[in-house]
């Protein structure tokens, strides 16, 4: 039989060093160890826990904790300019992106160093500078946590949207993603540049003419590292709030008053308007409430000085939906996942 441990501390499980604890907790290395588990009938309900950097956890959690780690990367196939890699759910995403263009595979390197496992990836479509997860997603194999049986999702039946996908809505909860595959280009790479620092980055660092995947790697490894403290350091989940989107009379309207606010059009005629602004306009970049506060550098960016409680966290990011609703109309989401 599979260990079920009980009573564990999660602190170390989760990026914003919070402690809570875990009723069960069970550690899953194989597609046959979560078999067996699920045959054992462990106590409900069944949480899937990944690399813990985009959770707030306000209390202790019941059920059992299932910690993904699946490993494993893969060259499925090979095309003239065309590779499908297959990874392992519990690979760090990270290291998977340097993995890839040490390999020389383009089309992840703008998601350099944005924390969590592989199989986070397609719940938040995590994306960064231009390109979201979704852009080389193919399919993804999946466990029902309730029946046991396993599913493939093709790209269009996960449903992305922005920081979105049908494992955070309909299906929230109910699959363990146990591998994920993705296109990715052997040359003649698609680079994105235009958005955020990186044009300014790969100035600084001298590049000329097309930079490499490697060199924009590096870029948006410097970028990140410069604006979001390090959890090891300080404890935080990187982008707490989702860039929210409105319409363009509301843009409109704050411009009027804001004339440099900055926005980006979207496809939809929406204006995609940067929170990190909104909150720093509110007065709260930098400020510290208690134990937790709003990064000096990136008013995104929530944090736990040390000692805070997901419930202080938590109470601090009403305060700044509520500010940021009063001033401007604008409601902020929260991106982290509060349990």
């Amino acid at each position: 039989m599979i260990s079920i441990n009980t009573h564990i501390s999660l602190r170390p499980f989760n990026t914003f060093g919070l402690d809570a604890n875990a009723a069960h907790f069970c550690t899953i290395h194989t597609i046959q160890e979560l078999s067996q588990l699920l045959r054992q009938a462990p106590p409900q309900p069944l949480r899937v826990l990944g690399g813990g950097s985009n959770i707030l956890f306000v209390q202790d959690v019941d059920g059992t904790l299932l910690k993904n780690e699946i490993k494993g990367k893969e060259i499925l196939h090979t095309w003239a300019n065309k590779v499908h890699v297959r990874l392992g759910s519990g690979e760090n995403w990270h290291e998977t992106v340097r993995w890839a263009v040490e390999q020389g595979l383009g089309g992840i390197e703008n998601l350099s160093l944005i924390p969590g496992t592989v199989g986070a990836a397609p719940v938040q479509n995590i994306g960064a500078y231009g390109v979201e997860l979704k852009d080389v997603f193919v399919r993804l194999h999946a466990v029902d946590l309730l029946t046991g049986q396993s599913k493939t999702f093709w790209k269009k039946d996960c449903l992305f949207g922005y920081r979105d996908s049908i494992f955070k809505s309909v299906h929230k909860g109910r699959y363990f993603i146990t591998d994920l595959v993705l296109s990715l280009t052997r040359q003649h790479h698609s680079i994105h540049v235009q958005y955020g620092d990186i044009s300014k980055t790969l100035e600084a660092m001298q590049v000329t003419g097309k930079p490499t995947i490697h060199q924009i790697s590096k870029a948006v490894i410097a970028i990140r590292s410069s604006k979001l403290p390090d959890p090891k350091v300080i404890g935080n989940c990187g982008s707490f709030f989702k860039n929210p989107e409105i319409t363009t009379a509301l843009f409109e309207n704050i411009r009027q008053n804001h004339p440099t606010a900055p926005g980006y059009p979207l496809p939809n005629g929406q204006v995609k308007i940067p929170a990190g602004w909104l909150i720093e306009q509110c007065g709260w970049k930098g400020k510290r409430v208690g134990n937790t506060g709003s990064y000096e550098k990136q008013a995104l960016v929530l944090f736990n000085h040390g000692g805070a409680t997901g419930t202080e966290v938590a109470q601090l990011a009403k305060e700044i939906i509520q500010s940021v609703k009063t001033r401007f109309g604008v409601p902020l989401e929260a991106e982290v996942n509060i349990w």
